[in-house]
Protein backbone atom coordinates (compact mmCIF):
# COMPACT_ATOMS: atom_id res chain seq x y z
CA UNK A 1 0.00 0.00 0.00
CA UNK A 2 2.27 2.36 0.77
CA UNK A 3 4.55 1.85 -2.43
CA UNK A 4 1.28 2.13 -4.46
CA UNK A 5 1.02 5.52 -2.53
CA UNK A 6 4.68 6.76 -3.16
CA UNK A 7 4.04 5.67 -6.99
CA UNK A 8 1.05 7.78 -7.10
CA UNK A 9 1.64 11.11 -5.09
CA UNK A 10 3.47 13.60 -7.25
CA UNK A 11 3.52 10.70 -9.91
CA UNK A 12 5.93 9.33 -7.28
CA UNK A 13 8.08 9.86 -4.61
CA UNK A 14 11.50 7.81 -3.47
CA UNK A 15 10.62 5.19 -0.50
CA UNK A 16 12.30 2.80 1.08
CA UNK A 17 10.81 -0.81 2.07
CA UNK A 18 11.66 -2.52 5.32
CA UNK A 19 9.61 -5.65 5.46
CA UNK A 20 9.37 -7.60 8.85
CA UNK A 21 7.31 -10.60 7.39
CA UNK A 22 9.42 -13.97 6.29
CA UNK A 23 6.86 -13.76 3.09
CA UNK A 24 8.03 -10.01 2.48
CA UNK A 25 11.44 -10.44 2.58
CA UNK A 26 11.80 -13.36 0.53
CA UNK A 27 9.41 -11.73 -2.28
CA UNK A 28 6.63 -8.88 -1.89
CA UNK A 29 9.27 -6.72 -1.19
CA UNK A 30 11.48 -7.51 -4.09
CA UNK A 31 10.43 -6.58 -7.51
CA UNK A 32 8.49 -3.14 -7.70
CA UNK A 33 5.07 -4.55 -7.37
CA UNK A 34 2.63 -2.41 -5.28
CA UNK A 35 -0.72 -3.11 -5.40
CA UNK A 36 -3.61 -3.75 -3.44
CA UNK A 37 -6.93 -6.37 -3.59
CA UNK A 38 -10.36 -5.68 -4.79
CA UNK A 39 -13.30 -8.19 -4.03
CA UNK A 40 -13.00 -8.94 -7.84
CA UNK A 41 -9.17 -10.09 -7.18
CA UNK A 42 -6.44 -10.10 -5.48
CA UNK A 43 -3.80 -7.20 -6.09
CA UNK A 44 -6.09 -5.88 -9.07
CA UNK A 45 -4.87 -2.13 -8.82
CA UNK A 46 -1.59 -0.87 -8.44
CA UNK A 47 1.51 -0.10 -10.23
CA UNK A 48 5.10 -1.44 -11.07
CA UNK A 49 7.58 1.25 -8.83
CA UNK A 50 10.69 0.38 -7.81
CA UNK A 51 11.74 1.06 -4.08
CA UNK A 52 15.18 3.01 -3.60
CA UNK A 53 16.29 0.17 -1.02
CA UNK A 54 14.99 -2.67 1.25
CA UNK A 55 15.82 -3.62 4.03
CA UNK A 56 15.78 -7.07 5.52
CA UNK A 57 16.70 -7.63 9.36
CA UNK A 58 16.37 -10.74 10.31
CA UNK A 59 15.43 -9.65 14.11
CA UNK A 60 12.07 -8.88 12.80
CA UNK A 61 11.17 -12.46 12.67
CA UNK A 62 11.96 -13.09 16.28
CA UNK A 63 8.66 -12.11 17.12
CA UNK A 64 6.64 -13.30 13.95
CA UNK A 65 3.97 -15.85 14.57
CA UNK A 66 4.36 -19.63 13.82
CA UNK A 67 1.37 -19.22 10.97
CA UNK A 68 3.43 -16.22 9.43
CA UNK A 69 6.76 -17.77 9.54
CA UNK A 70 5.18 -20.83 7.62
CA UNK A 71 3.27 -19.07 5.29
CA UNK A 72 6.44 -17.34 4.33
CA UNK A 73 7.78 -20.43 3.39
CA UNK A 74 5.78 -21.16 1.03
CA UNK A 75 7.01 -18.38 -1.01
CA UNK A 76 10.65 -19.43 -0.42
CA UNK A 77 9.86 -23.09 -1.09
CA UNK A 78 8.56 -22.50 -4.74
CA UNK A 79 11.85 -21.03 -6.11
CA UNK A 80 12.83 -24.57 -6.06
CA UNK A 81 10.50 -26.13 -8.29
CA UNK A 82 10.85 -22.68 -10.96
CA UNK A 83 13.81 -22.60 -10.65
CA UNK A 84 16.72 -24.16 -8.70
CA UNK A 85 16.26 -28.21 -7.65
CA UNK A 86 19.55 -27.48 -5.57
CA UNK A 87 17.83 -24.89 -3.32
CA UNK A 88 14.78 -27.24 -2.89
CA UNK A 89 17.40 -30.14 -1.87
CA UNK A 90 19.08 -27.68 0.69
CA UNK A 91 15.50 -26.80 2.36
CA UNK A 92 14.46 -30.53 2.37
CA UNK A 93 17.33 -30.46 4.76
CA UNK A 94 17.29 -27.58 6.29
CA UNK A 95 13.37 -27.15 6.98
CA UNK A 96 13.41 -27.96 10.75
CA UNK A 97 16.46 -25.32 11.01
CA UNK A 98 14.23 -22.95 9.27
CA UNK A 99 10.90 -23.67 11.69
CA UNK A 100 12.70 -22.77 14.48
CA UNK A 101 14.33 -19.64 13.53
CA UNK A 102 17.90 -20.83 12.85
CA UNK A 103 19.78 -17.64 12.41
CA UNK A 104 21.97 -19.47 9.34
CA UNK A 105 19.57 -21.09 7.78
CA UNK A 106 17.37 -17.94 7.55
CA UNK A 107 19.68 -16.00 6.03
CA UNK A 108 20.20 -18.40 3.49
CA UNK A 109 16.85 -18.83 2.70
CA UNK A 110 16.38 -15.20 2.25
CA UNK A 111 19.37 -14.56 0.28
CA UNK A 112 19.07 -17.19 -2.46
CA UNK A 113 15.21 -16.65 -2.75
CA UNK A 114 16.17 -12.62 -2.81
CA UNK A 115 18.86 -13.61 -5.58
CA UNK A 116 16.26 -16.17 -7.87
CA UNK A 117 13.49 -13.22 -7.75
CA UNK A 118 16.10 -10.29 -8.27
CA UNK A 119 17.50 -12.34 -11.70
CA UNK A 120 13.81 -12.59 -12.81
CA UNK A 121 12.97 -9.23 -12.44
CA UNK A 122 15.78 -8.17 -14.18
CA UNK A 123 15.01 -9.76 -17.23
CA UNK A 124 11.10 -8.95 -17.30
CA UNK A 125 10.16 -6.03 -15.02
CA UNK A 126 6.92 -5.51 -15.90
CA UNK A 127 6.03 -9.22 -16.58
CA UNK A 128 5.97 -9.20 -20.03
CA UNK A 129 6.63 -12.95 -20.11
CA UNK A 130 9.56 -14.44 -17.67
CA UNK A 131 8.46 -12.63 -14.43
CA UNK A 132 5.29 -14.74 -14.54
CA UNK A 133 7.03 -17.63 -13.36
CA UNK A 134 7.08 -16.94 -9.94
CA UNK A 135 3.37 -16.87 -9.57
CA UNK A 136 3.76 -20.75 -9.39
CA UNK A 137 0.64 -21.88 -7.33
CA UNK A 138 -0.40 -18.22 -7.33
CA UNK A 139 -3.83 -18.78 -9.87
CA UNK A 140 -5.13 -21.15 -7.70
CA UNK A 141 -3.81 -19.56 -4.42
CA UNK A 142 -5.63 -16.12 -5.03
CA UNK A 143 -8.56 -18.01 -5.91
CA UNK A 144 -8.72 -19.63 -2.43
CA UNK A 145 -7.95 -15.74 -0.80
CA UNK A 146 -10.76 -14.33 -2.64
CA UNK A 147 -13.25 -17.20 -2.29
CA UNK A 148 -12.44 -17.46 1.32
CA UNK A 149 -12.25 -13.68 2.05
CA UNK A 150 -8.90 -12.43 2.32
CA UNK A 151 -7.82 -13.09 5.96
CA UNK A 152 -9.07 -16.41 6.55
CA UNK A 153 -6.49 -17.88 4.16
CA UNK A 154 -3.21 -16.35 4.45
CA UNK A 155 -1.56 -15.82 1.10
CA UNK A 156 1.48 -18.21 1.52
CA UNK A 157 -1.07 -20.89 2.77
CA UNK A 158 -3.24 -20.43 -0.76
CA UNK A 159 -0.13 -20.68 -2.62
CA UNK A 160 0.84 -23.72 -0.97
CA UNK A 161 -2.28 -25.45 -1.74
CA UNK A 162 -1.84 -23.94 -5.56
CA UNK A 163 1.70 -25.25 -6.10
CA UNK A 164 0.02 -28.37 -4.72
CA UNK A 165 -2.61 -27.98 -7.50
CA UNK A 166 -0.49 -26.96 -10.26
CA UNK A 167 2.14 -29.57 -9.76
CA UNK A 168 -0.67 -32.07 -10.09
CA UNK A 169 -2.17 -30.31 -13.48
CA UNK A 170 1.47 -30.25 -14.77
CA UNK A 171 1.70 -34.39 -14.29
CA UNK A 172 -2.20 -34.82 -15.81
CA UNK A 173 -0.42 -32.59 -18.68
CA UNK A 174 2.78 -35.50 -18.85
CA UNK A 175 5.37 -32.59 -17.48
CA UNK A 176 6.35 -34.33 -14.28
CA UNK A 177 6.06 -37.69 -12.95
CA UNK A 178 3.92 -38.40 -10.09
CA UNK A 179 7.22 -38.77 -7.83
CA UNK A 180 8.11 -35.03 -8.41
CA UNK A 181 4.76 -33.94 -6.99
CA UNK A 182 4.83 -35.91 -3.81
CA UNK A 183 8.29 -34.63 -2.97
CA UNK A 184 6.59 -31.38 -3.05
CA UNK A 185 3.64 -31.99 -1.48
CA UNK A 186 5.86 -33.92 1.81
CA UNK A 187 7.89 -30.37 1.25
CA UNK A 188 4.94 -28.48 2.01
CA UNK A 189 3.62 -30.28 4.95
CA UNK A 190 6.79 -30.37 6.17
CA UNK A 191 6.43 -26.24 6.63
CA UNK A 192 3.15 -27.08 8.30
CA UNK A 193 1.21 -25.85 5.18
CA UNK A 194 -2.07 -26.97 3.49
CA UNK A 195 -1.85 -29.47 1.09
CA UNK A 196 -5.14 -29.58 0.23
CA UNK A 197 -7.25 -26.15 -1.08
CA UNK A 198 -10.60 -25.69 0.74
CA UNK A 199 -13.92 -25.77 -0.91
CA UNK A 200 -15.41 -22.51 -1.59
CA UNK A 201 -18.53 -22.84 -3.26
CA UNK A 202 -21.02 -25.73 -1.73
CA UNK A 203 -22.61 -26.41 -5.15
CA UNK A 204 -20.08 -25.93 -7.71
CA UNK A 205 -16.44 -25.88 -6.14
CA UNK A 206 -14.34 -26.00 -9.38
CA UNK A 207 -16.62 -23.83 -10.99
CA UNK A 208 -16.19 -21.32 -8.58
CA UNK A 209 -12.44 -21.64 -8.60
CA UNK A 210 -12.39 -20.91 -12.68
CA UNK A 211 -14.91 -18.34 -12.60
CA UNK A 212 -12.43 -16.17 -10.16
CA UNK A 213 -9.34 -17.75 -12.18
CA UNK A 214 -10.66 -16.20 -15.20
CA UNK A 215 -10.01 -12.36 -13.41
CA UNK A 216 -6.60 -12.98 -12.35
CA UNK A 217 -4.63 -10.62 -13.61
CA UNK A 218 -2.55 -12.84 -15.86
CA UNK A 219 -5.40 -14.55 -17.55
CA UNK A 220 -5.98 -13.15 -21.09
CA UNK A 221 -9.25 -13.07 -22.81
CA UNK A 222 -10.60 -15.14 -20.11
CA UNK A 223 -8.37 -17.66 -20.81
CA UNK A 224 -6.45 -19.06 -17.87
CA UNK A 225 -2.53 -19.06 -18.08
CA UNK A 226 -1.39 -21.58 -15.54
CA UNK A 227 2.22 -21.55 -14.32
CA UNK A 228 3.71 -25.22 -14.83
CA UNK A 229 6.43 -27.06 -13.91
CA UNK A 230 7.69 -28.54 -17.23
CA UNK A 231 10.36 -30.83 -15.65
CA UNK A 232 12.37 -29.91 -12.16
CA UNK A 233 13.76 -27.31 -11.67
CA UNK A 234 11.99 -25.55 -15.38
CA UNK A 235 8.40 -23.28 -15.35
CA UNK A 236 6.41 -22.33 -18.15
CA UNK A 237 2.73 -20.60 -18.67
CA UNK A 238 0.64 -22.48 -20.57
CA UNK A 239 -3.60 -23.19 -20.29
CA UNK A 240 -5.20 -26.01 -19.74
CA UNK A 241 -8.57 -27.29 -21.19
CA UNK A 242 -11.32 -26.58 -18.42
CA UNK A 243 -12.14 -30.19 -18.09
CA UNK A 244 -8.74 -31.25 -16.74
CA UNK A 245 -8.34 -28.52 -14.55
CA UNK A 246 -12.02 -29.36 -12.50
CA UNK A 247 -10.52 -32.88 -12.26
CA UNK A 248 -7.65 -31.57 -10.63
CA UNK A 249 -9.74 -29.27 -8.37
CA UNK A 250 -12.00 -32.15 -7.80
CA UNK A 251 -8.79 -33.95 -6.63
CA UNK A 252 -7.36 -31.37 -4.27
CA UNK A 253 -9.63 -29.60 -2.68
CA UNK A 254 -11.78 -30.42 0.74
CA UNK A 255 -11.44 -32.99 3.58
CA UNK A 256 -9.47 -35.77 2.25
Amino acid sequence: MTGFAAASYMRGVPFVQVPTTLLAQVDSSVGGKTAINHPLGKNMIGAFYQPRLVVCDLDTLDTLPPRELAAGIAEVIKYGPISDMEFMGWLEDNMEALLRRDRAALAHAVKRSCEIKAWVVGQDEREAGLRAILNFGHTFGHAIEAGMGYGAWLHGEGVAAGMVMAAELSQRLGLVDAAFVQRLRDLIARAGLPVRGPRIDASDNAGRYLQLMRIDKKSEAGEIRFVLIDGPGKAIMRPAPDALVREVIDACCGDD
